[in-house]
């Protein structure tokens, strides 16, 4: 089973840019909580402790509604990439044995063969799991990959339980040569360019 992480909220009544605005001011993020024909709650949640939880994919969160507990998904985290902060969160309800369909990280174990390199060509992959037993991360070994060679997402195997929910034949990684030192050295920077371009503006 995946862990599941504890987290309270309070129900907040308040709501627009401004109301966001000074709930983060007092360290806490907007948040809604949706699922199984409910109707939408809307909560605010601990910065800090968010922040932690959502470093992981797809987080489980035991979540306590001011006395009501929910099992609730990360659906959906909105950040201002300028700030580094994380603006609103969509949490989804689930129920234990409940099929949920969501993207798992890609992660590349092992070394190809010599003189070439492995690029990951689709950093996530979506399957169908049970909202208690989503993968982590799915790992793919490249070791002794030649030229040419690729995995697609027909060749992953899946924890037991776990459905490949996307076109079987999509490459996920793919193996080529490694560029030569030479080549690269005699490849014109594209970037010297840049500056001459904006001053035309």
């Amino acid at each position: 089973m995946a862990e599941v992480y504890d987290l309270k909220a309070n129900v907040r009544t308040s709501f627009g840019k401004g109301a966001a605005r000074k709930l983060r001011v007092t360290n806490h993020i907007p948040a809604v909580v949706y699922g199984h024909g409910g109707e939408t709650q809307h909560v605010a949640l601990p910065a800090h402790e968010l922040t932690l939880l959502v470093r992981h994919k797809n987080v489980l969160i035991d979540l306590d509604i001011e006395g009501k507990k929910e099992l609730v998904l990360v659906k959906d985290v909105q950040k201002d990439y300028v700030r580094q902060i994380i603006e609103h969160v969509d949490l989804v309800i689930v129920r234990k044995g409940e099929t949920v369909t969501v993207n798992i990280p890609v992660i590349m174990i092992g070394h190809p063969f010599a003189g070439t390199v492995a690029l990951i060509e689709h950093q996530t992959i979506t399957v169908e799991a049970e909202a208690t037993h989503i993968p982590e991360h799915i790992e793919i070994d490249v070791t002794g990959m030649t030229e040419h060679t690729h995995v697609s997402a027909k060749d992953i195997t899946l924890p037991e339980g776990v459905k490949l929910h996307l076109d079987p034949e999509t490459i996920i990684i793919a193996v080529q040569n490694a560029p030569r030192a030479d080549a690269l050295e005699n490849e014109e920077p594209a970037a010297a360019a840049t500056p001459a371009a904006a001053d035309d503006e």
